[in-house]
């Protein structure tokens, strides 16, 4: 009698279990795993100074793709959790076992063997891997970690045996959280209604643009800003390695982050607050016009309204994400126009007798 009960109950109560299913949203992925990397943050009882580090590293990203994700800004939170959790990931394998038990260059050769079988699998993904993922930035985000794993994990060997183990390891960890990052971005993927962008190959954008950086880079510009200079270098060769591989998503976001960190370092025309807002709004109205999917110049627009609505606005942050990156974004998905023809390359050979010999 008492399961005939319950099994009665249990009848009466399934279409408004059905119809709650139904109406209460799916739990939210990308709050869930900043939740858990902030957790981590703050529950992590370590130490040492590589910690100390990272930690140092990651928090002000964490607390920065948290205020985002407040804002409704979620590909800005994204793209900021992606870069903190690089550094807690690596934090988290180095500290859990077997990493943790790793005491000399032995054992680290024999946790390097042991990774690469983990890892191996995703070092040479199919073609295409990521062509389903949806929305494009996500996708982008996805392409751009999707060759690091493997980067990552063959320099660990030589530095892990050079250097110290403990330095080979983060390595590993970086590996493996360059997977995760691929993995995350999979599972983040929604089906949309708008038409993929038209995303080509940008390397016609990359070569002009490191012919702008070249031409740039004098003094005194070349030595008071070097940093600027190596920083928007790297992410113009990634860029090319990324358009080389076929991942031409992931190579426009690093070409356009390129050519932001580039655009303080160019004679361009200042603009002030009221400027730079009249021009996000309508750059914002191009994003949203017509049915295609722009996330990926709408991180970027993110980022900018993001600049302009502290207290007070930052300017210098909002200003080349209008004037610049964004019309390179919308440029690079026009046709690409016909290349000149380059001269062949010649070498001078110079030959100087000395005198008597």
């Amino acid at each position: 009698m008492r399961l005939a009960a319950v099994l009665s109950v249990f009848v009466v109560c399934l279409p408004a279990l059905a119809s709650r299913a139904r109406t209460e949203p799916a739990p939210d992925r990308l709050g869930a795993e900043i939740g858990r990397w902030e957790a981590f943050l703050r529950t992590n009882a370590a130490t040492d100074e590589t910690w100390k580090q990272l930690k140092e590293a990651a928090e002000p990203l964490m607390a920065r793709s948290r205020s985002a994700l407040a804002d409704g800004r979620r590909l800005l939170a994204l793209q900021r959790l992606l870069a903190a959790r690089a550094e807690l990931s690596a934090a988290a394998y180095m500290q859990a076992p077997p990493a943790a038990q790793v005491r000399d260059v032995t054992g680290f050769e024999a946790e390097w063997e042991r990774m690469g079988g983990v890892l191996r699998a995703g070092f040479a993904p199919p073609p295409g891997a990521l062509d389903g993922v949806r929305p494009a930035a996500v996708r982008a985000l996805g392409e751009a970690a999707l060759p690091q794993s493997r980067v990552f994990y063959d320099a660990s060997l030589e530095y892990g045996r050079n250097t110290m183990p403990g330095y080979g390891l983060y390595y590993l960890g970086s590996a493996r959280s360059a997977a995760e990052a691929v993995e995350l971005c999979l599972s983040l993927s929604r089906p949309g209604e708008s038409k993929p962008p038209p995303v080509r190959s940008p390397r016609g954008e990359i070569e002009a643009l490191e012919e702008e950086l070249l031409a740039a880079y004098r003094p005194p510009l070349s030595i008071d800003r070097h940093p600027d200079f190596i920083a928007a270098s790297s992410m113009l060769k990634e860029a090319r390695e990324l358009d080389a591989a076929g991942l031409v998503h992931g190579a426009l976001l690093r070409y356009l982050q390129a050519a932001q960190r580039f655009a303080p370092l160019r004679a361009a025309e200042p603009l002030d607050a009221t400027q730079v807002a009249d021009r996000l709004r309508a750059l914002a109205e191009r994003l949203s016009a017509g049915d295609v999917d722009h996330s990926l110049g709408r991180l970027f627009l993110e980022r900018a309204q993001e600049a302009l609505a502290a207290s007070p606005p930052d300017v210098a942050t909002a200003a080349p994400i209008a004037a610049d990156v964004l019309p390179r974004y919308f440029a690079a998905l026009e046709p690409a126009r016909p290349e000149p023809p380059r001269p062949q390359p010649r070498v001078t050979v110079t030959l100087v007798r000395w005198p008597y010999t």
